[in-house]
């Protein structure tokens, strides 16, 4: 079996997160969902347990971040172009996130930042991985 990611992340409307991340393309595994979590399939390897505050508590040994006033995360994606990066940050506008920073664009690295509902930041990249070789020998 292939080694796999689950993140966990507080949310304070279930429902409205379930959508906003179904919006950018992901899909829900309702086989891990009831009233207080969901299973968010970002890839067959990658998932994102969206948890409300009373269910992502339960997990934690800390209290949760403030997202508006703290970054507990941030996770980074990778796209396989520029063009999918601006692609899943506009979804993300669109879905009612936002975008707390402009685009990063080094050349052989492009990223932008968003924040979904929550606050939970999210940073999409698309790497020349051959250009990045040799920018790092510069």
């Amino acid at each position: 079996m292939p080694q796999m990611i689950f993140v966990n992340i507080p949310v304070s409307d279930l429902e409205r997160s379930k959508a906003f991340y179904q919006a950018l393309g992901f899909s829900l595994n309702l086989q891990f969902a009831d009233d207080s979590a969901c299973c968010v399939v970002i890839s067959d390897t990658i998932f994102l347990m969206i948890l409300t505050h009373e269910r992502f508590q339960g997990f934690a040994t800390l209290p949760r971040a403030d997202t508006s006033a703290t970054t507990s995360v941030l996770i980074c994606l990778s796209r396989d172009s520029r063009e999918a990066v601006d692609d899943i940050t506009k979804a993300a506008l669109a879905a009612g996130g936002s975008e707390p920073k402009p685009a990063q664009d080094l050349g052989f690295m492009y990223s932008r930042t968003f924040m979904d509902p929550d606050g939970n930041v999210f940073e999409p990249a698309w790497m020349d991985m051959q250009a990045a070789e040799t920018a790092d020998k510069t």
